[in-house]
């Protein structure tokens, strides 16, 4: 699970600091709403709905978006703990936009349909803390074959080219796991501010991913940096050991969340960073 036990601090923190204040963050992020976010040049026409994914465990809400014409390479996106809802709708949209079929799902949707987080990323984490605690390793790995095996039956995905996924948070470890349970299919995986990416386990996501066939980019919290220093170290030398290419590196002055726009620690420059470093990614592997 992703070290969200910090959030709520971190979130106190980036107010005490006068980037946001407490009126404004419960003005903007209270229903869920997300800022703007930059537009895309050139911006592909897209196509979006809402759509149901059979799974072993039952019916996982979703969101899929897609250039409205031709097909491109799927990509899945695993979101934080505050789930499904309109940011992360809104970073699926503008992927899209970018020339990719996506898909946003519900992890939570084994206990309750999205929203699952009633004020957004304004609800108290102990609050959220029982859905996550739901997942595992099991669950990510049938989730992650569900999900990719759904993508690729779609008119809008590319069969010829390799899928990404991405994750945030409580993600990353998914999107690590995605890339282990579906290695010839994967070839590109994106973590920000991934919680558990490494831990002592011989079930680490990290080792697991280390056996796949995929690039990575994996974007670190400059704070949870500070919390666990040595994070960084285990994922360059697995990833090294692997010859798995593996573009690591801590965004110094970010804290953790920094990357969806309604966050209340939402660091645009650097969100923006991170975004254009996928960006590169997928234009690299997923070619």
């Amino acid at each position: 699970m992703c070290d969200q036990d910090h959030f709520d601090k971190d979130r106190e923190e980036y107010e005490s600091l006068g980037l946001v204040t407490r009126k404004q963050f419960g003005m903007m992020l209270g229903a869920g709403v997300a800022m703007m976010l930059p537009q895309v040049a050139n911006a592909a026409a897209v196509t979006e709905a809402d759509v149901n994914v059979m799974t072993p465990d039952g019916t996982a809400d979703c969101y899929f978006v897609h250039p409205a014409s031709g097909t491109a390479a799927g990509v899945l996106v695993w979101p934080d703990i505050f789930g499904l809802r309109p940011a992360f709708r809104q970073m699926g949209k503008r992927l899209a936009e970018s020339g990719y079929s996506v898909l946003v799902v519900n992890p939570f949707y084994r206990k309750q349909k999205a929203p699952t987080a009633d004020k957004g990323s304004a609800t108290a984490i102990a609050d959220l803390r029982p859905l996550a605690e739901s997942l595992n390793e099991t669950t990510h790995m049938t989730d992650a074959k569900a999900f990719i095996g759904w993508l690729d039956k779609q008119a809008a995905v590319a069969k010829n080219r390799k899928m990404g996924t991405q994750g945030y948070c409580m993600g990353g470890p998914m999107a690590f796991r995605t890339a282990a349970a579906m290695p010839d299919r994967v070839g590109a995986v994106g973590s920000f501010h991934g919680g558990g990416l490494v831990t002592t386990m011989p079930n680490s996501p990290h080792l697991q991913a280390a056996t796949s066939k995929a690039q990575f980019l994996i974007a670190i919290a400059g704070n949870d940096d500070m919390r666990a220093p040595n994070d960084k170290v285990a994922l360059k030398e697995t990833f090294a050991k692997a010859n798995l290419p593996a573009e690591i590196e801590v965004y110094t002055g970010s804290m953790h969340g920094w990357c969806p726009p309604d966050s209340g620690v939402y660091n645009e420059p650097l969100a923006e960073k991170a975004w254009s470093r996928l960006i590169v990614l997928y234009g690299k592997a997923l070619a």
